[in-house]
């Protein structure tokens, strides 16, 4: 397992930016397994991901739909990246229900995202990468401080896939660029 790595990002922006910046070490057969609570930022930072992975439709919640696949559009050199398969696993009651979503048969193609995966999605693979996203609600901050919009993520690569990728270089790179 990788290090663990943590950073505050205050703006939804910020978010999409790290996802965009992940997008940069991930390659078809990565999953990305994304725990929070609601408008913790899991669909945002997926945006991210697949705009920088320059994929087909508008990354939204697949809430209702349960999963939706993005296919890649070609590139200006003509080749195409990975595609992008999203997956809102909230209303999933066990393995049997995401089994049943045949994730195995694209998941060697794809980059899958799985939101709300933790429990779950880690029988597809014994590599993935785990990002925990945290946002101050309530009581924990008050909404005029000036923490009452930073989401708190962590990072945590898992099996030999993600042994050698430097995350702590991936967010300190976003960081440099003037990004949290």
């Amino acid at each position: 397992m990788s290090d663990v790595v943590r950073t505050d990002l205050p703006e939804a922006e910020d978010t999409r930016a790290l996802g965009a910046s992940l997008a940069a070490v991930l390659r078809a057969g990565d999953l990305v397994i994304l725990t929070g609570d609601l408008g913790a930022g899991k669909t945002t930072l997926t945006q991210g991901l697949g705009e920088a992975l320059g994929v087909r439709g508008q990354v939204a919640s697949p809430t209702f739909i349960v999963a939706r696949e993005h296919p890649p559009l070609p590139r200006p050199d003509g080749t195409t990246g990975p595609a992008l398969v999203h997956v809102d696993a909230y209303r999933l009651g066990d393995l049997g229900e995401l089994d049943a979503l045949d994730l195995d048969s694209s998941l060697d193609e794809s980059v899958t995202v799985v939101e709300w995966g933790r429990g779950l999605a880690e029988a597809l693979t014994e590599d993935r990468l785990e990002i925990d996203l945290e946002r101050p609600r309530g009581g924990e901050v008050a909404l005029d401080h000036p923490d009452a919009g930073v989401r708190r993520v962590t990072l945590r690569g898992v099996g030999d896939r993600w042994a050698a990728v430097d995350l702590a270089r991936i967010v300190a790179g976003q960081a440099a660029r003037g990004e949290p």
